[in-house]
């Protein structure tokens, strides 16, 4: 694991409550034989791609200047849903660093720690 001491970069406002880690990343993927190193491309794929597999321009993680952002805003109860160390893998895949919102998933929390995610819990008056 990288050795995290900072990270400066463009946060992407994906300012939804209880973002669940099927949302991150689909069981499907989990599945199929793809490395965790190969997660990063599926990671959000429910929003982030049309049904055709194109990217939908209206999605923030499609647009400029969120593309590459490195960190992540985002409302209540992040990680949310089926405790899958998977949504951790494909967040950082996707180069994310660091999350930050008003509480997390306990369990996808502590999976961030294990993986060298930052989770910060901010209240959420602050965060917008």
């Amino acid at each position: 694991m990288d050795k995290f001491t900072k990270v400066t970069g463009v946060a992407t406002p994906l300012m939804r409550q209880n973002v669940d880690t099927d949302l991150i990343i689909r069981i499907e993927r989990l599945v199929d034989n793809v490395t965790r190193e190969g997660l990063g491309p599926y990671a959000f794929e429910q929003i982030r791609f049309k049904p055709d597999g194109s990217e939908d321009p209206d999605c923030i993680f499609n647009q400029t200047p969120y593309r590459d952002a490195p960190i992540i805003l985002s409302r209540e109860n992040f990680g949310c849903g089926s405790s899958r160390e998977g949504a951790v893998w494909a967040l950082k895949g996707m180069g994310i660093k660091a999350v930050i919102a008003p509480y997390f998933g306990d369990i996808f929390n502590n999976n961030c720690f294990q993986n060298g995610l930052l989770p910060v819990a901010l209240p959420i008056h602050e965060i917008e």
